[in-house]
């Protein structure tokens, strides 16, 4: 499938690529705060003892799809929406010099930010590709493990996204994500919102319709398990928002009590 950028991909895209230049660590427009607060508490601090400070803080994500892939040595890992490479380089780490991981991701700025980090640690098994999730660069059957972190929610097109999972996918490939999912319905006019879009909020769709289109892939065991949700993201969320809509009734706790981080497996059959 060709790829045609949408303004939705250009918000985004655009979003990212200030956060790389600007260094900061932030789903927001707030520099200075991450989608998990002001330092990384997403992971196990054991995993993130071998990665340098600055690496590991730079964290555009909302949950550990690391711990939750158990990567084992040898295996082929595809990480969608890489930005900075952070979990590119826990993964690497998992599977060894007889594994390899690749990182697809659509913002320039991302990819080169990823690649210095890369060779800061000299990492031999470890290839960024520039590309859309709706058309992988990669082969089909060409991959063990997908991981992702807060980036599905980011494409006008889930079900898309989930056919080039399952497209690259070995048969008996797992899923492993974290990403942002809701419980009913976001209101018209935050679903049409750009900068909630870039937020991590206006991307999100209800959990039984991730599900399915996971299940209408051919992906099966689907199953996703809620985790918190940082303050700092909703706040960050709703002040983007704000700028841009009119939010009427959808108060802040309204979008906490309907948006929700998620762990999400599946298996290619």
């Amino acid at each position: 499938m060709s790829q045609n950028p949408t303004p939705i991909h250009e918000t985004v895209r655009e979003h990212y690529a200030e956060l790389a230049r600007q260094n900061s660590p932030c789903c927001g427009p707030s520099a200075g705060n991450s989608c998990c607060g002001t330092e990384n508490t997403l992971y196990p601090a054991d995993l993130l003892t071998t990665v340098p400070d600055d690496i590991a803080g730079f964290s555009l994500g909302c949950g550990d799809p690391i711990s939750l892939a158990e990567l084992q040595p040898g295996q082929t890992v595809l990480d969608l929406g890489s930005g900075g490479g952070l979990d590119c380089i826990l993964a690497a780490q998992k599977v060894g010099q007889t594994g390899r991981v690749f990182g697809v991701d659509m913002t320039p700025e991302m990819l080169t930010k990823a690649r210095a980090n890369v060779q800061r640690l000299g990492l031999q098994n470890v290839e960024f590709r520039q590309g859309y999730l709706e058309s992988l660069p990669l082969g089909d059957s060409s991959i063990d493990v997908v991981i992702s972190n807060c980036v599905i929610n980011l494409s006008p097109d889930k079900p898309q996204v989930f056919r080039e999972i399952f497209r690259v996918l070995k048969p008996g490939g797992r899923v492993a994500v974290s990403d942002i999912v809701t419980n009913g319905p976001l209101p018209e006019a935050v679903k049409n919102s750009l900068s909630g879009w870039a937020a991590c909020v206006s991307g999100a769709v209800d959990v039984n319709e991730y599900t399915s289109a996971m299940q209408a892939a051919g992906l099966v065991e689907a199953q996703v398990s809620p985790t918190s949700l940082d303050d700092a993201l909703i706040d960050e969320a709703v002040e983007e928002l704000k700028g841009a809509i009119d939010l009427g009734n959808m108060t802040r706790e309204k979008i906490r009590q309907t948006v929700f981080s998620a762990r999400v497996t599946a298996r290619k059959p």
